[in-house]
């Protein structure tokens, strides 16, 4: 099972696929976004959102913005 990951600059879509987990430096913890998760609406602090999907990971580097899970 997957869930769909989307990362959007003010100009772009940088990165947008299905993806296996999505790790993110939240506001007041990094927090890790598995299929099925409850929908949450957090900040992001400057960090590195990590992706993994089939055994491979990216790393995106953010400098805050607003995640949201649905």
């Amino acid at each position: 099972m997957t869930i769909r990951c989307e990362i959007v600059s003010q100009d772009r879509t940088v990165f947008a696929d299905d993806v296996d987990i999505v790790v993110l430096p939240g506001a007041i913890g990094e927090m890790g976004i598995l299929p099925n998760h409850a929908p949450v609406l957090t900040t992001l602090k400057f960090g590195v959102v990590k992706i993994r999907k089939n055994g491979r990971e990216e790393l995106f580097t953010v400098s805050g913005g607003i995640a949201e899970v649905q």
